[in-house]
């Protein structure tokens, strides 16, 4: 039996319309921190990056695929991992839906792990997907842009997962 609390329409109603204005400020938040992340500062990339793909071996240019934008999305899937990381995995669940219609507004979108290319692969495969996923391993890319961090590294206590 539930303990949840029941009330009356104009209750449920007024609760609603407090719960939408904190919806809409919370929107309102979101499309701010957009705005601002959109103005981060561009940075030239110097190094030469090099990731495996299903191609060969690939420069961070050729990651682009021709298309003047390339979004990457860095996967959590480290060499010692038996499976890509959960939540990453569901969020991907996705990719293979929006792929094209980014491809249409020239971008390509490209997962980048660290884990070898044969584990990607397999597990591309096992879970039906078909967008572009390229393997970091042995090379500085994750921990370049900060999506990677060694223990000694992190803040004792931290909840940021080492990949």
């Amino acid at each position: 039996m539930t303990t949840h609390m029941t009330g009356t329409r104009a209750q449920w109603l007024a609760a609603r319309l407090a719960l939408l204005e904190a919806e809409k400020e919370l929107t309102r938040r979101s499309d701010e921190l957009a705005r601002r992340r959109q103005e981060l500062p561009w940075v030239g990339i110097d190094k030469q990056y090099r990731f495996e793909t299903e191609e060969g071996s690939a420069s961070l240019a050729d990651l682009f695929r021709g298309r003047s934008q390339l979004l990457i999305y860095h996967f959590m899937f480290g060499p010692d991992y038996t499976a890509g990381c959960p939540s990453c995995s569901s969020i991907a669940d996705g990719f293979n839906g929006f792929v094209v219609h980014l491809a249409n507004h020239d971008i390509t979108l490209s997962a980048v792990s660290r884990a070898p290319l044969a584990k990607l692969q397999a597990y591309k495969q096992r879970m039906g997907w078909i967008f572009p996923w390229a393997s970091s391993h042995g090379g500085d890319f994750n921990a370049d842009f900060s999506v990677r961090f060694t223990e000694e590294q992190l803040p004792a206590g931290s909840s940021v997962a080492v990949a």
